[in-house]
């Protein structure tokens, strides 16, 4: 099947940076928020990451003025009915997600695939709140879309063959490198070792141990990540990781290496979500 017109359901962060790279690619894109101030956020984000990508000489105006016309942005659901693929870009909140894929499945004809971009949640659930579950998978996408080149694809219990080779093309069509999930596990592969590192991390400063500059200093240097532990968090949501965390716990027999930290529920608590709220691990300006 090829896939021309590509819909994205949420327009933050996520799901605005999978619509870009999606234009980008010469597809027809519709994302879709509930607001029009989220839609509206979305569109200029792509035209402010479009805009320096002219000014470093990676595309011309006239390229830019092409991608961001490929984008429709609006906040009615129906116009999926149009679409090749959909991919799901909302918050990971299980319900939430599980509702979107029955008015998407309710909507879209019978031959379209329903991918989600959850970072750990299970594809299983989710494709069964649907009539075709063989053609749900998971698109999981790492912040900033545009500049991380991974993308896994995760298998439902239920997803075809068919629906893993489509969608691992249209992500290398993308310039992404793919990776297989072949069992629907929490976390699946990177954020199930990227987690039990977050958590311990937060330990060493609740504990006294060493600061965060320190931790991410020694990590970046030591273990030669480009990116430490706290700006991490920082860059992609601090309640993120702890909204991942819970889920494992639950899903994982509640062993105790998953437990929330009393540090980072205070975070959540204070409102200091990372870059996004101006301040997390690290202060930024709004």
């Amino acid at each position: 099947m090829e896939i021309k017109k590509i819909g994205v359901v949420g327009a933050g962060t996520m799901g605005n940076g999978i619509a870009q790279i999606a234009a980008q690619i010469g597809c027809d894109v519709v994302m879709r928020d509930v607001k029009d101030e989220f839609v509206d956020r979305g569109m200029k984000s792509i035209d402010r990451f479009l805009s320096k990508s002219v000014e470093k000489g990676k595309m011309d105006a006239a390229q830019k003025k092409a991608v961001m016309g490929r984008i429709q942005g609006t906040t009615d659901l129906a116009l999926m009915k149009g679409v090749d693929l959909v991919i799901e870009a909302v918050i990971e909140d299980l319900n939430l997600k599980k509702s979107v894929f029955k008015e998407l499945d309710d909507l879209c004809p019978p031959e379209v695939i329903l991918a989600s971009n959850t970072s750990s949640m299970s594809l299983t659930e989710i494709a069964a709140a649907t009539q075709r579950p063989e053609k749900v998978c998971g698109m999981h996408f790492f912040n900033p879309v545009p500049l991380m080149k991974l993308v896994e694809i995760i298998r439902g219990y239920s997803t075809s063959d068919e629906t893993v080779a489509t969608t691992t093309a249209v992500a290398q069509k993308m310039g992404k490198i793919t990776v297989e999930v072949k069992k629907d596990s929490p976390g699946f592969i990177v954020n199930r070792i990227m987690i039990p590192h977050m958590i311990e991390a937060i330990k060493i400063v609740e504990e006294g141990i060493a600061t965060p500059k320190d931790v991410d200093t020694a990590v970046k240097n030591g273990l030669n990540y480009p990116m430490g532990p706290f700006e991490l968090m920082d860059l992609t949501g601090i309640d993120v990781c702890y909204f991942v965390a819970e889920y494992f716990y639950k899903e994982l027999n509640k062993e105790s290496k998953w437990a929330s930290p009393n540090l980072l529920k205070t975070m959540i608590r204070a409102n200091r979500l990372g870059r996004k709220t101006g301040g997390g691990w690290y202060e930024y300006g709004k």
